[in-house]
């Protein structure tokens, strides 16, 4: 769940809410790439330090630890909401580097897209290849059939099935005969 504007305002020290302030809407466009990076690690570092607080808290209610030191720094009173803030703050560096990608990436294609048609059309005025007119030649050589040839006379081809009729018409008939 995000966290509004003013709340960041009232859980964050002053530095640290300027750091978070420059991921919000406007100010994060005007980041340089390295900004974004830099920005990046410290909100990392800070996220961070805050997990360990949080952890640390839930240790010392469980009782597996004694408090730690003598003093927690003043704004420690809400560890998982200022994890939160940072963890959103990440959010939306991550989101911005990834539209930055995506920017690149079209811009990348559109180059490459440019440059192939650029060298298509000077192909074209360079090289006018002939037609491809199909012309006579030798080709593949047929290889013989490894298969052998059958043993059956053409005079036996159909045979069988025309005595295959004329079992049937005899069957028929003394059928016809009986009846």
């Amino acid at each position: 769940m995000s966290v509004p504007s003013k709340a960041e305002r009232s859980l964050l020290s002053h530095e640290d809410h300027e750091i978070v302030a420059k991921t919000h809407h406007p100010s994060i466009y005007e980041l340089s790439r390295d900004e974004l990076h830099d920005l990046r690690k410290r909100l990392r570092d800070l996220r961070d330090r805050e997990r360990t607080l949080v952890r640390q808290k839930i240790r010392e209610i469980r009782g597996k630890v004694e408090e730690r030191g003598g003093s927690f720094p003043g704004t420690a009173e809400h560890p998982a909401k200022r994890k939160q803030v940072f963890a959103n703050a990440l959010k939306r560096l991550n989101r911005e580097f990834s539209r930055i990608r995506k920017i690149d990436a079209r811009q990348a294609l559109t180059d490459a897209a440019q440059r192939a048609l650029a060298f298509r059309k000077a192909g074209e005025e360079i090289l006018n290849r002939p037609t491809n007119t199909p012309t006579a030649s030798k080709g593949a050589k047929a290889k013989p059939s490894k298969r052998s040839r059958s043993h059956v006379p053409g005079s036996q081809v159909g045979s069988v099935s025309q005595a295959t009729k004329k079992a049937q018409a005899a069957k028929d008939k003394r059928a016809a005969a009986k009846a």
